[in-house]
Parts: C-alpha cells; structure tokens; sequence
C-alpha cells in the first residue's frame, strides 16, 4: 500500500509515518524542505528514537521525499495512485497544500478511477479534515466536486504525540514520546475497510476530542503557566514543585469531573486517562521550554479553548472550576517578551480597562464570570 504523507518534520516522521510503516506502507513525504527531502530519497529510510529509558530505535523504511515546491506534478501524480492521504503540517498550512490535492483528485477523475480514498488531517485542531475538504472542494468544479463526494472522505482525527525540543546532525534523526494517540472518525471515512493498527476509529469523534483538549492541553498548560508565575523556565522543572503539581491534580479534576457529565467515559477511565497525562509531563527525557507551552496566551483565553471553555461549562453545571480560575489570572500575569500575544495582552492591561480586556480576550459576557476572572487576576498580581 502506498500513502502520501504532507508535513516531513518531527510528528510527521515520528508519529504519522512511524504508524504508516509499521502498518506495511509505502511513503512519499510531500515537503519543501529541501534537506529532508534530499536526505529521504538519497537513504529511503530513517530511525525513531523514543524518550524514554532504553531510548528504543525503531526503524522506518521504503520512503521517498517529493518538494511540492519544485516537483508539484510528481505529488499530483502520487495522488492519483495513493491509497491514504494524511497531513502533519500544521492547521494555517492546510490551504496551501489544497489545491495539489484537488488536483490529485482531479487526476484520479481523468483516470476514472474508482478507487475510495480519505485524506486525514492530522493536526492539532478541532475539525482538521473537514476544514482541509472545505479549503479542497475551492478548487473543484461541481462535476470534480460530485466526483470527490463519491469516492473521498476526509475524516476527522485528533493525534497527541510529545516531541521534545532537540537538534540533531542527522537531518532525519527524530526523537518522540513512547505515547502515542490517533483517533479517527470512522463515520466520515470513505474505504472504512483500510484501517491501521494503533490507531483507534470511533463513531464519534467529539468525546475524544475534548478529553484530549481538556486534559492534555488544559494540563500542559496549567502546568506552564504556573511554572511561569513561579520563576521556573523549563516544565521539567516546574512539574517537581509540589505545589504545581497540585495545581495540575486540581485542574485534571475539574476536568475529569465535566468530562464525566457530558459524555459516556466512567470517573475511574478519565482518572487512568488522566494519570498518563500528568506522567508524560513528567518524563525527563522530554525537554519543554514554559516559554513554547504557554506561548500565544491571548489564543489559549478563547471562548472555546482549554480553560474558558470548562470553566463555562462547570459552571452552567453548578461544579467546581476554582482550580482553573486561579489559573486564569496566573495567565493574565504572563508577561515575555519573546512572544507578540504575551505583549499585547500585557499592553491592552495597560491601556484599557480591565473588564474589557477580560471581554475582549475570552469573549465572555457572563458578568459573574468575568468578576470572577478580574479577582483572581489581581489577587495574582498583588501576590508577585
């Protein structure tokens, strides 16, 4: 089988290719970094290392390199004859690489193949493929769009995957977390029988989704932006201190507890869930900087993201977010100057007045809520 596979960096290597070979695929990677690309079709083949104790090899091989930027026609063609399409390249990538898949299916129409295909994004975003299909069909007219309605899906996945921060000589070299996640929407799928061993298919992606957003992303950052309040400047470190770890504990709970309300999984699923989470934080052999954590503050306060969100959605359910308030005003305080949105937050803070920053950033008007935020918010400035 042959797949092509958009994104040749660390998680597409590490993580999407990994699972493709170990699952008998052939791998164009689709890139335009000349390097890799140059180094995957001068040695078709590369190692993972895991970091972890051990630091286990694990060998990918029968893989080639196409630069979408000088040899656009060779990923048409590659499309045209592929059995999976998967992506790693990041969501604000996505509508570059479109029109080449349209024009892969374009190709695939030419040649009145009715071979089923999906092309899965896997991207750390809600409603990655779906968003990919929409930014695809642009460049398809109606009968290319008929085609493409027939015979491609693009089911949405969500992925988790750490990859530490590391610089190697090797180009192809990629150090990745033993943990790994990749869940797909099996509804959305158009060749349901191609399914990939490790990864888990569901009927519903949603509640895997948040559980992931809620616990692996609310985590992370939690225990970020507390390192940062803190003093600390690694998560390494900062996830030693008890009291961080405490606030971790107390955010996973708060969490677990809406998680447990609103979908099927069971307290005790979400709790070992959960406690695999916290434990990946704390691997020393993945080095984190706070600083690319916690990074884009003003984005992490969003109406929908990882702390507004359950926040809001506990509180409708009359439970328990103090944990994650307190968070809330330790991120207000977030000040680098390295990082534009850690700027202008801290700027508008300034200029503006308080509840209209609050308004502003997180798009809130529960008046409860946004008092709430306000008071914590300062209480954590007046406690620097």
């Amino acid at each position: 089988m042959q797949a092509v596979h958009f994104g040749a960096g660390n998680i597409g290597r590490g993580f999407i290719g990994e699972t493709l070979a170990t699952n008998g695929f052939s791998i164009d990677f689709v890139d335009v970094n000349s390097t890799i690309i140059d180094a995957l079709n001068a040695r078709h083949e590369y190692d993972i290392e895991l970091a972890a104790e051990g630091h286990k090899k694990i060998h990918v091989a029968n893989v080639d390199g196409l630069n979408n930027k000088d040899h656009p026609e060779a990923v048409v063609a590659a499309i045209e004859k592929t059995d999976l399409v998967t992506t790693a390249i990041g969501p604000k990538i996505l509508p570059f690489i479109a029109p080449l898949i349209a024009d892969g299916i374009k190709a695939r129409l030419a040649a009145k193949s009715e071979a089923k295909l999906d092309a899965i994004a896997c991207e750390n975003m809600i409603g990655g493929s779906q968003f990919l299909k929409t930014e695809v069909y642009k460049h398809l007219n109606a009968d290319e769009q008929k085609y493409a309605d027939a015979y491609v899906g693009f089911p949405n996945a969500a992925v988790d995957r750490i990859v530490p921060i590391q610089h190697h000589e090797d180009p192809l070299a990629v150090s990745v977390e033993p943990f790994k996640e990749w869940v797909v929407d099996e509804s959305q799928m158009k060749k349901p029988e191609l399914k990939l061993d490790t990864v888990v298919y569901v009927p519903d992606l949603e509640p895997y989704i948040e559980r992931k957003l809620f616990s692996v992303n609310t985590g992370h950052a939690t225990v970020a932006y507390t390192g940062k309040y803190k003093g600390y400047t690694t998560i390494g470190d900062a996830i030693k201190d008890p009291e961080i770890w405490k606030q971790l504990q107390g955010a996973l709970s708060e969490t677990r507890d809406l998680l447990s309300h609103e979908f099927d999984f069971t307290v005790a699923e979400l709790k070992e869930y959960q406690d695999k989470v916290a434990s990946r934080f704390q691997n020393p052999y993945i080095s984190d900087d706070i600083s690319r954590v916690a990074r884009t503050p003003i984005r992490k306060l969003g109406y929908d993201e990882r702390f507004v969100r359950p926040m809001r959605e506990l509180k409708a359910k009359g439970l328990d977010y103090s944990t994650l308030l307190d968070t809330v005003g330790m991120i207000f305080t977030y000040d680098e100057p390295k990082d534009d949105e850690s700027v202008k937050l801290q700027q508008m803070l300034k200029d503006e007045d308080l509840t209209d920053v609050i308004k502003e950033v997180t798009g809130l008007k529960d008046a409860d809520l946004i008092s709430a935020i306000a008071k914590s918010y300062q209480g954590k400035l007046a406690a620097k």
